[in-house]
């Protein structure tokens, strides 16, 4: 695992990610996903209470932050980041423990320096846009501002359990939709990783605060 990031992830984890909406606040609250025909919902700074599951195979890896495939973009203005100035990319996995661990680093491709704090919103989705397993559930953490120059990153991780292990119901997703905190707008980034768990068996997907990537 890379020590150029530090461990946001302290919760045990299972199955991935619901239909989005990023929020910025900085507690355990789950993101507000809803499924949509193609489009995020809109996003808030409340959010709704998640309830965490019981620990499944152990405390889940951090996952470490390495080059990914890069995402889209979405639209702009004000001091936070917007979609439209970031780039979304998903690192390789970084397993243990029977977790499977995904850093999703987003990058800011503006001429400006914006800033990210909270979680993102994510969710997998298949060909058609639907959304793929339930909402994920945050891990909790105190969020901090991640300051971005233009060409800096910062990420956020993104955990669930082995379906091998676990024996989850899987979905093998089209793509991974990622919305900064607190915007509207998603950014896409193709999954090529395999199936992930949907439901059944320690099928959560947990999703971790915003930290400072090595460039920022």
């Amino acid at each position: 695992m890379a020590n150029t990031y530090r461990p946001a992830l302290l919760v045990s984890a299972a199955a991935l990610l619901g239909l989005l909406t990023a929020c910025g606040d900085g507690g355990d609250s789950a993101s507000a996903p809803r499924t949509l025909p193609g489009t995020a919902a809109p996003a808030t700074s409340d959010g709704t209470t998640a309830t965490l599951s019981a620990e499944p195979t152990g405390t889940p890896s951090t996952p470490s932050p390495r080059g990914g495939t890069p995402g889209t973009s979405g639209t702009g203005g004000g001091t936070r980041c917007h979609s439209s100035e970031l780039e979304a990319t998903l690192g390789r996995n970084d397993p243990g423990a029977g977790q499977e661990n995904f850093p999703v680093i987003l990058t800011n491709t503006s001429s400006r320096t914006c800033t990210l704090h909270g979680y993102p919103g994510a969710a997998f989705v298949d060909a058609a846009g639907k959304q793929l397993g339930p909402d994920p559930e945050r891990t909790p953490g105190t969020a901090t501002t991640v300051k971005l120059a233009p060409g800096q990153n910062a990420w956020s991780g993104i955990t669930f359990a082995n379906p091998e292990i676990s024996g989850a119901r899987t979905a093998n997703p089209d793509a991974l939709l990622v919305t900064p905190p607190d915007e509207r707008d998603p950014l896409k980034v193709a999954w090529s990783a395999g199936e992930v768990p949907v439901s059944g068996n320690e099928s959560t997907v947990f999703i971790t605060l915003f930290d400072r990537g090595p460039g920022a």
